[in-house]
């Protein structure tokens, strides 16, 4: 495993890490403690020693799955969890100081850890990155020792900018992958003058860029794959990073062209190509996906012809469709 500096915080993390959105359950599935546990027994095996949750993971039960098998590892496995999606209805007036504490300490009870190493604003709404009052509770919750260090995960990069203006935050969490490369045109060179770590979820494009699904799969009625392809329960670019399949499936094909097999390897490999990324959070819902997700890192790099045919791809096939909207 190769490790990477994640801005500020000085930690060297794995540039391959995991993200638990679906690990042991969700995307149509019910929850499997022992699934969930064997993953993450597995990615720590490979060391991985970052790991992403949220407290609406499968109603937190991925948080406390995390938290539980951290406490049986000797070695240091960085934390991250996220906040705020709680809030119902999900709206600026619904964040305050009180309730996201309350948030933060049903986390760390959750887990069973002293403390938090990463606490995140879970994509909140925009006027919030505006509120100087959320970002001081985070300072004093750093102050108590109840959290390392704290980010945002965010949808749009206006957010990402306005976000890194508060001293408190220290990594930005956003979508970025072959599907999605506005990120690379500005908010890198920003971040990276800011010493903020950049953490990549949704790398990839929800198993699109797997180069698996074809026009005949189908998914269960509650995986986000089927009910939020136009954004029903939210953002819709967090599904399939809002490209309409139709116009995915041309764009793969070619994608295999220029890169080969594994394609989802070579989708992570060219994150990886940005020396700006702290890590990658790819999910995963099997042991074999574990595997392959970290054996990207182990592929060679990406040409320079390549790079430059993977941007054209963009522009032709995917650019109309989404670069204008985050």
């Amino acid at each position: 495993m190769n490790y990477r500096k994640l801005g500020k915080t000085g930690w060297e993390v794995s540039e391959i890490s995991l993200g638990t959105w679906q690990v042991g359950g969700g995307w149509g599935q019910a929850f499997d403690l022992k699934k969930a546990e064997e993953i993450l027994h597995t990615a720590f095996d490979q060391g991985v020693n970052f790991v992403d949750t949220a407290d609406v993971y499968d109603g937190g039960l991925s948080e406390a799955a995390v938290g539980k098998v951290v406490r049986e590892r000797s070695e240091k496995i960085y934390v991250a969890t996220k906040c705020g999606r709680r809030i119902q209805p999900h709206v600026n007036e619904g964040y305050t100081p009180s309730r996201l504490r309350k948030y933060v300490e049903d986390s760390l009870r959750n887990t069973g850890l002293e403390q938090i190493d990463l606490i995140q604003l879970h994509c909140p709404p925009g006027e919030v990155y505006h509120r100087d009052e959320i970002f001081g509770l985070f300072e004093d919750l750093k102050a108590e020792g109840k959290i390392a260090e704290m980010g945002v995960s965010v949808e749009r990069i206006n957010e990402a900018m306005t976000a890194m203006k508060h001293e408190i935050v220290s990594t930005i969490q956003i979508i970025f992958n072959l599907f999605r490369q506005r990120p690379a045109e500005l908010l890198f060179s920003h971040a990276e003058v800011n010493q903020i770590g950049l953490i990549i979820r949704v790398p990839l494009a929800s198993g699109l860029l797997s180069g698996k699904i074809t026009p005949q799969t189908t998914f269960a009625k509650d995986d986000h794959r089927h009910f939020n392809r136009e954004g029903k329960a939210f953002d819709k670019g967090e599904t399939f990073s809002g490209v309409p399949l139709e116009k995915a499936f041309p764009a793969i094909k070619e994608l295999k062209k220029i890169v080969g097999e594994p394609l989802s390897g070579f989708a992570l490999k060219w994150i990886l190509m940005f020396n700006q990324v702290g890590t990658v959070i790819p999910g995963a819902s099997s042991i074999s996906q574990v595997l392959q997700n970290i054996e990207a890192a182990k592929l060679p790099d990406l040409s320079s012809d390549q790079m430059k045919e993977l941007e054209l791809l963009y522009k032709e096939y995917i650019k109309s469709e989404v670069h204008h909207l985050w």
